[in-house]
């Protein structure tokens, strides 16, 4: 009973997690009967950047303390290990959503392209970061990322890791797919670029956080493809692995 508690649980987290996913996308495209990017509540620019900043920082808060090995601890005593990644990911649906439920626009245009096939691409280029952000997950274990496994199962996923996929042209595809979603747009206001740049250092923080966390969990061998992969553009080769290559031994 508590395996198919455990799942129906997880199932309906992940529900909530594809909808505000797709709720995530029309919000940035700009479509939708719902609150969108640059579509909601009229209110004075300082204001609404007031909002709009508080929404994202009491996400990042969430994602900041939920990270943090003391917080696992304590969670890890009050839950059942079978649900704690999907009670992770509920608690960030339901924030997420609160950050599109309550946006305030701040309308001002920055840039507008409506010269084809211009436009086109742009919106191509957007849907690109989508999919390399969705796609990511399935390069390494999907089920696990949204906590269905742990539900099922009752133990966490392995922590072998494997650069293959994506994985083996950066080391943050899912990130680099988000930043791509995230600016990319023929159509840029002052509130897009708000939440752009908010998100955009959100993930700077993460980033720095989660290899810290992957360099002591998986030792040299991440270390030795840090230095050899770069965190998000391809082709750009990290300067440890510069350093390297210059006869300085990396850190």
């Amino acid at each position: 009973m508590t395996r198919v508690l455990s799942t129906a649980y997880a199932v309906v987290a992940y529900l909530a997690f594809l909808v505000v996913i797709v709720w995530a996308v029309a919000f940035l495209a700009d479509v939708g009967p719902a609150t969108t990017v640059d579509r909601g509540p009229a209110t004075a620019w300082p204001v609404a950047a007031a909002v709009d900043l508080l929404l994202v920082a009491v996400f990042a808060l969430h994602h900041s303390v939920f990270a943090r090995a003391s917080t696992k601890r304590r969670f890890a005593r009050a839950l059942p290990a079978r649900v704690e990644r999907a009670t992770y990911v509920l608690a960030a649906s339901a924030l997420l959503a609160l950050v599109l439920w309550q946006w305030r626009p701040i309308p001002a245009v920055i840039w507008h392209v409506d010269a084809e096939p211009w436009r086109t691409a742009l919106w191509a280029v957007c849907a690109l970061g989508w999919l390399i952000a969705i796609g990511a997950t399935f390069m390494i274990d999907h089920l696990g990322f949204v906590g269905l496994r742990q539900a099922v199962s009752g133990r966490p996923p392995a922590s072998a890791f494997q650069a293959r996929g994506l994985y083996a042209l950066v080391r943050h595809p899912l990130m680099l797919g988000l930043l791509l979603a995230f600016w990319v747009t023929p159509i840029m206001t002052w509130g897009h670029a708000l939440f752009a740049a908010a998100f955009s250092g959100y993930i700077a923080i993460g980033i720095r956080f989660e290899e810290r966390a992957l360099r002591a969990e998986l030792g040299e061998p991440y270390a030795r493809y840090a230095r050899r992969t770069p965190a998000l553009v391809p082709g750009l080769r990290p300067a440890a692995w510069r350093g390297s290559a210059s006869g300085i031994t990396p850190e």
